[in-house]
């Protein structure tokens, strides 16, 4: 609770500031070409390693600023539902490199965001589900125009590929505001092991789970799969994908060893 008091509090006055800002500027110009004006949804990206605390950034953010009574209506998607099917990955030989740019469809991901920001009355998103370890068939999240959404994600803040000597649109070309949560990687690679390890007391002993057969490892061969992902998967994605669109965001929280917020860095321009 202090760790939200002092740093998740302001950081929702900081958001409201710019959520205001945005929709006098959306107003003006609305006056300006003589149209009515209609509020576009306040998009925010969150970024960040795997196991680094994303999610719980994102739920506390969306519970706080859902107490702001000028945008009561905070909606949160994860990128998840955007990753291709396990079949289409292990079709593009893509199944061992889950999380990285590649593995997601883009193509879907931008279309949802641009229709959010656009207004429509309401837009599906697909479902992904950790314990089948794959998209839900036939299942969809729908967003019926929030004042804010929360899009979070491992490469949310991806800048566009270049095509042909051109860049293409990304979903970061729609974020009105963007978070980076941050820690040193050594820290972050303990945090995924720890909850690797206490998964297979959990989600892993669902017999539905994708890794039920990891649930009856011992210890030592738990820490070794553990460490052989993020060695081969995890830490590859963060080091050359995630990591380098770290300063895009307008907000850093730095993380030390205990997983509270050290330090918050805001950029001025």
């Amino acid at each position: 609770l202090d760790e939200v008091e002092s740093v998740y509090l302001p950081l929702s006055r900081l958001v409201n500031l710019h959520v205001s800002a945005a929709r006098s500027r959306h107003e003006a110009t609305a006056t300006f070409l003589g149209r009515e004006h209609r509020t576009a949804p306040f998009v925010i990206g969150v970024a960040g390693s795997v196991a680094v605390g994303k999610s719980t950034t994102s739920r506390v953010l969306q519970a706080l600023l859902g107490r702001w009574p000028d945008h009561p209506r905070v909606d949160l998607v994860t990128t998840d539902g955007f990753l291709h099917p396990n079949a289409e990955l292990a079709r593009r030989g893509l199944l061992d490199r889950k999380g990285f740019p590649a593995s997601y469809d883009t193509q879907t991901l931008l279309r949802f965001v641009v229709d959010v920001k656009s207004g429509l009355p309401e837009v599906t998103a697909p479902v992904y589900s950790h314990t089948i370890y794959d998209i839900v068939p036939d299942q969809h999240i729908t967003v019926r125009r929030p004042d804010i959404l929360i899009l979070e994600g491992l490469n949310v803040l991806q800048p566009a590929p270049q095509r042909e000597g051109r860049a293409a649109l990304s979903v970061s070309d729609f974020l009105d505001f963007s978070v980076y949560v941050d820690a040193a990687e050594t820290d972050i690679r303990a945090w995924f092991i720890s909850r690797f390890l206490r998964m297979r007391y959990s989600a892993f002993t669902d017999p539905n789970s994708f890794f039920r057969e990891f649930a009856l490892l011992s210890d030592d061969e738990a820490n070794a799969v553990a460490n052989q992902v993020w060695d081969e998967i995890n830490g590859p994605n963060l080091r050359q994908n995630i990591e380098p669109t770290r300063q895009r965001a307008k907000v850093i929280l730095r993380k030390g060893s205990d997983h509270h917020v050290e330090t918050v860095r805001i950029r001025k321009i």
